[in-house]
């Protein structure tokens, strides 16, 4: 059975750390480049780190130097380190396919997310 999903998330005060993780299927996970979105309320959506099959890694300049994507291919499992977080960094994430096209300019709102998202708040 496909298990797909975010997990994480909490409340954490300005400065803290959070680490996402998102479990995928043998087929979703091997995908061509896999990685994370976000969407704060209100906003649009924003890719944020992307990981491909070569290990080549892109971060959106928001959290470049903060963040830090990995991936254990032995769990199909992906990951996000959060470090420093802000109030800004407020919002839901997601994993999904393709993100890597998105931090190039593809339209976030073609994303599918793998699972529900997992919520990430920050406070000032």
């Amino acid at each position: 059975q496909e298990q797909v999903g975010e997990s994480g998330g909490g409340s954490v005060q300005a400065g803290g750390s959070l680490r996402l993780s998102c479990e995928a299927s043998g087929n979703t996970y091997s995908a061509y480049c896999i990685g994370w979105f976000r969407q704060a309320p209100g906003k649009e959506r924003e890719g944020v780190a992307s990981i491909d099959r070569d290990g080549d890694i892109t971060y959106a300049d928001s959290v470049k130097g903060r963040f830090t994507i990995s991936r254990d291919n032995a769990k199909n499992t992906l990951y996000l380190q959060m470090d420093s977080l802000k109030p800004e960094d407020t919002a839901m994430y997601y994993c999904a396919t393709d993100v890597c096209w998105v931090l190039t300019g593809a339209d976030p709102n073609d994303l599918d997310a793998w699972g529900q998202g997992t919520l990430v708040t920050v406070s000032s």
